[in-house]
């Protein structure tokens, strides 16, 4: 294999670390970068009692494990977009799904692009950028493989035929009355699928292979690599093979016990799980009922054990390679996901539920093994956290901070406070834009009218339509011990307030009542540090 050790560098790499700079270009490590869609810390290793997750755990329990990591919003796009170009939200200037990276920012250096130009040979398999984003022509140097021998590659989501059959009568109804405009999720098949198929007939297990392969390749080349690994599951549809669903007994799956908005929080703080309800099977309206949440649920988890299990292979892989003990393995979540939490099922809030996410990392040559730290992480610092950690500069545009001391002593002082935010949840479609017509001609119609009028409701003579739908954003910081959401026009950052919530994480950690009007002093000094930015908070 390539880049495999001499025994005079091992010795010496003993004592030097790769960010001292004093290796060539074909010495650093690789970066096997494993990004997982819709993975809230629904893992045995951030102390779940019901999911299996034993790949994911073991990587943990050699590695350090991230408890308090956030996104800088809770949707694929935005979050992606942030974490590969390093910056926030506000400078890509991207808050929904349907805006394309390069379309708003066309010479943003991303971080593949950037490991490219220091020597990195870099490609990806699967999810890594959000889809029409995955910048082949600049991020990536070399195309993955495409194609396995005597395996066929998936089309759709779905297996069983009668939920082919399904999805597609769906769709054809909805194009037939809207046109292009039912392909932005207007319809879809089942919410889940267990079918009695090798793991390799759904695309996780497919790209899976794809991406042994294409490792192998890299493998045989003269640079480092860079190889982005991105899961679909457990984004919707839940569709996994059915030995994953028999890992578990239905009857033990534990529900939420917070199903309640919070107690005196925001009117559009929440949103009608529109992303579920356009499956197939599922309520257009009203609650979801206990019986159909445990089949929800048991259909996450499946869908997180498969996804273990790719993860799995994919690591005996590196190791049966001999490139573990010369590669860096970081896993991430995009964002966290409701799971009836607060009665939303969906990400896309600004609560703790959907921004925290899961992160872990290992390398050949992290001090401290096994360990969890407390501190504060984003999303945003895995790009100037893995330029140190390879030893390759860090561009000037970055806006996180490396977390790379924290490998070394993980229960240091670190950062005061993470960033998101996120736009109106109430009154903006799953993929954050703006309410569509062909939205509100559907059955999601009632559901728009009453989410409006709680706000009504709430909002007073403060409620304008233009600004609730089109302007309202979200923003959110998260300290040691509290939340803080202020909800304000994002033309005017020194607009007033329209709405504040505060939560306790000491006495309230899963944030059930905002007592920022019986903290009126503490939400001042929050407020004042919320607008210093993020970079007052390290």
């Amino acid at each position: 294999m390539n880049r495999l050790f001499t025994a005079a560098f091992v010795f010496l790499g003993n004592f030097l670390p790769w960010s001292v700079g004093v290796v060539s270009a074909a010495d650093r490590p690789n970066v096997l970068f494993i990004a997982v869609d819709d993975l809230r810390p629904e893992l045995g290793c951030y102390g779940s009692e019901i999911a299996i997750t034993p790949h994911l755990d073991a990587l943990a329990s050699d590695g350090l494990l991230f408890d308090r990591a956030y996104c800088q919003q809770a949707i694929c796009r935005p979050s992606r977009a942030s974490l590969m170009t390093g910056t926030r939200p506000e400078t890509t200037g991207l808050f929904h799904n349907y805006v394309s990276l390069r379309e708003l920012q066309p010479d943003i250096l991303t971080m593949p692009e950037h490991f490219v130009a220091e020597g990195y040979e870099t490609a990806y398999v699967g999810k890594i950028f959000h889809h029409g984003d995955t910048d082949d022509d600049r991020s990536w140097s070399r195309k993955s493989a495409n194609w396995l021998k005597d395996i066929e590659r998936p089309k759709g989501p779905y297996r069983l035929p009668e939920n082919v059959k399904l999805r597609q009568e769906n769709f054809n109804a909805m194009f037939a009355k809207y046109g292009e405009a039912a392909r932005r999720g207007l319809a879809s098949g089942p919410a889940y699928e267990s079918a009695d198929v090798p793991d390799h007939a759904y695309v996780d297990g497919y790209n899976t292979r794809l991406a042994i392969k294409t490792m192998r390749q890299l493998a045989d080349g003269e640079k480092p690599f860079f190889l982005g690994m991105g899961y679909h599951l457990p984004h919707l549809n839940w569709c996994a093979p059915k030995k994953y669903w028999d890992l578990y007994d239905p009857a033990e799956i534990p529900l939420s016990d917070q199903v309640d908005a919070p107690q005196g929080g925001a009117a559009m703080g929440l949103h009608a799980s529109f992303e579920l309800r356009t499956r197939s099977g599922i309520p257009k309206s009203g609650p979801i009922d206990r019986t159909l949440s445990r089949t929800l649920k048991h259909a996450y988890l499946a869908s997180t054990s498969y996804v273990d299990a790719q993860i799995g292979l994919l690591l005996d892989s590196l190791e049966q390679s001999g490139l573990r003990q010369n590669t860096i393995i970081v896993v991430w979540g995009d964002h966290g996901w409701h799971l009836g939490d607060m009665g939303v099922w969906g990400k896309a809030t600004n609560y703790e539920i959907a921004t925290r996410v899961p992160l872990m990392i290992w390398t050949p040559e992290m001090e401290v093994r096994g360990e969890t730290t407390k501190a504060l992480v984003e999303l945003v610092d895995l790009f100037p956290t893995l330029c140190e950690l390879v030893g390759i500069p860090k561009p000037g545009h970055l806006e996180g901070h490396s977390f790379a001391p924290l490998l070394s002593d993980p229960h240091r002082e670190w950062k005061k406070a993470a960033f998101s935010q996120y736009p109106n949840p109430a009154l903006r479609e799953w993929a954050a834009n703006p309410l569509s017509q062909g939205m509100r001609e559907t059955w999601f119609g009632p559901l728009i009218e009453q989410v409006e009028q709680r706000i009504i409701e709430q909002q007073g003579d403060r409620w304008d339509r233009d600004l609730f739908e089109q302007h309202l954003m979200g923003y959110t910081m998260r300290t040691d011990r509290y939340r803080l959401v202020v909800w304000r026009d994002h033309r005017d950052r020194e607009a007033k307030p329209v709405f504040i919530e505060l939560f306790d994480h000491h006495d309230d950690p899963q944030e059930t009542n905002n007592i920022a009007k019986r903290q009126p002093d503490l939400v001042q000094t929050l407020l004042r540090q919320l607008e210093s930015g993020y970079a007052a908070s390290l």
